[in-house]
Formats: C-alpha cells, sequence, structure tokens
C-alpha cells in the first residue's frame, strides 16, 4: 500500500507542471495568460454549473473526470490555440503524454483515466458531447470580456470561431444559442471579425 501512495504522488507531483503550461487566452480582468490547469477547474465548476442544459441527461461525474483528464495531455504535447490544435500529431502527442503520465499510477489505475480521454476526444457519448461543449465555454467568454484579444493576437476569423464552436450545440443547444448571440454581439461590436 505505502508504494501505491508514493506512485500517486509521483503523479499528483507530475501534473503540477499543468501550472506552467499557458494557455492562448487571458482570465477575465486580468494581463496574464490563463494556465492549462485554471481552465481545468473552470471548465469543471461550469460543468458542475450547467448541467441542467445538456441536450441528453450527463453524468456529471464522469463529464468531470473526462474534463480533468483531457488537457494533461498538453504537459508535454503543450497548449495550442484551439483554431489550430486538433491535428493528429498533436493528439498523438497528448496521448502519448495521458500514457506516460497515467504509467505513473499503480498498476491497472491508469488506463480508466485513458479511455475517459479517448472518450472525451471521441465525442461521441452523451457525456463527452457536453464536456467537449463546456470545454468551448471559458475561452470564449474570455474572449467575449476582454476585447477579443486572443482572436485579435492569433488573427482568428468570425468564420473559424462559428465553426469551432458550434459544436457547443452538440452537447448543449440552449447554451449555444446564448453563446451564438454573444458571438454576434462581439462581431456588431468589432470584436470579432
Amino acid at each position: 500500500m505505502i508504494q501505491q501512495i508514493e506512485q500517486v504522488l509521483s503523479f499528483i507531483m507530475e501534473i503540477e507542471k499543468l501550472k506552467n503550461v499557458h494557455r492562448k487566452t487571458k482570465p477575465v480582468g486580468l494581463t496574464r495568460y490563463e494556465n492549462s490547469a485554471e481552465h481545468s477547474w473552470h471548465v469543471c465548476l461550469s460543468a458542475l454549473m450547467l448541467q441542467q442544459y445538456a441536450n441528453e441527461p450527463v453524468n456529471i461525474d464522469r463529464v468531470i473526470k473526462m474534463l480533468l483528464i483531457h488537457d494533461l495531455g498538453e504537459i508535454d504535447a503543450g497548449d495550442t490555440i484551439i483554431y489550430a490544435s486538433e491535428t493528429p500529431e498533436n493528439k498523438a502527442l497528448e496521448l502519448a503524454g495521458i500514457r506516460r503520465m497515467m504509467a505513473l499510477l499503480p498498476e491497472g489505475q491508469g488506463e480508466q483515466y485513458i479511455e475517459h480521454w479517448r472518450e472525451f476526444e471521441a465525442g461521441e457519448s452523451n457525456d463527452a458531447k457536453f464536456a467537449k461543449a463546456i470545454d468551448r465555454v471559458p475561452p470564449l467568454l474570455h474572449n467575449l470580456h476582454g476585447e477579443g484579444h486572443s482572436w485579435r493576437d492569433n488573427k482568428v476569423t468570425k468564420e473559424q470561431v462559428f465553426k469551432v464552436n458550434s459544436r457547443i450545440a452538440k452537447g448543449s443547444e440552449p447554451l449555444w444559442q446564448v453563446l451564438e448571440e454573444k458571438l454576434q454581439g462581439a462581431i456588431d461590436d468589432g470584436l470579432l471579425k
């Protein structure tokens, strides 16, 4: 048992590195960039608060597990803005990182979390559709309440924003309706071009 606890503690120390993976958006009201660990906390709490708006019933415990696990691969792969990151090469690097970290856990413990990562990436179950929808919310809010800083700095077009984020509707149509209206307001205000 002591050895297993030591393994879990090693895993906990390894995932500390997620705090040093910087994203491309700034938290509302701050001048620094968000780190991926903050993003994980933010999306989990967002999922908890928005679960009643999922298109289909979801198991919030599974959703939160997916959201806590899905960015751990960035420790090895780094963070790439969503409008450029979904390449097979990037996903392979993330999966390799997930596997490396889960191998730190006691035998048999890590596989369930690798499966949560795979389920999230596939985006086919109700839980994964909702998790993927919620994963998009904080970056949109950061831009909507931060003068479109990340869109502007990364030359992201309104077409890209709508293409990537319209998948929110797969997990929550009401949430997408609200956000789509906010995005239209951002276009009207010149924040998104």
